[in-house]
């Protein structure tokens, strides 16, 4: 019960602009700041207006979402390729490995960059200001 009215007293943060502002590679706290130090690493603290990210989760869930994300726009694409074109299985891995591979790397950057928006905006571990509570039994 607690639990519930810590969350309610808190500022209402914008989930779409925060994850947009990540997908851009900004912070989602001011959208002035770098959001990445490298190609996957988030900064420890935005530059703009210090907000801390050095404790966000995105953990594998931006590269599940690249996968669902490409492989719907690849599968697509080739099926109907293949029912217009009469392409050889050379053809069609010369076409479609470097596509798959390029929308993977463009998208996978920005994915995590809304993840870690999404994780802000929500109050999600560490964002507001507590510490993350590990299970360590949960069938308990």
């Amino acid at each position: 019960m607690t639990e519930t009215f810590t969350n309610a007293r808190r500022a209402e943060r914008p989930l779409a602009q925060a994850m947009w502002r990540g997908f851009l590679g900004k912070c989602p706290h001011c959208g002035e700041g770098k959001l990445f130090r490298s190609y996957l690493k988030t900064v420890d603290n935005c530059a703009s207006c210090g907000e801390a990210m050095h404790h966000h989760r995105a953990d594998d869930l931006p590269a599940y979402l690249v996968v669902v994300i490409v492989g719907h726009i690849v599968i697509g694409a080739f099926m109907g390729a293949e029912t217009m074109f009469a392409l050889s299985t050379w053809q069609h891995l010369a076409i479609w490995v470097p596509i798959t591979l390029a929308m993977t790397l463009g998208l996978l950057q920005p994915v995590k960059g809304a993840v870690v928006g999404l994780q802000w905006a929500l109050y999600m571990h560490g964002f507001g200001g507590e510490a993350d509570h590990i299970e360590t039994h949960p069938e308990a």
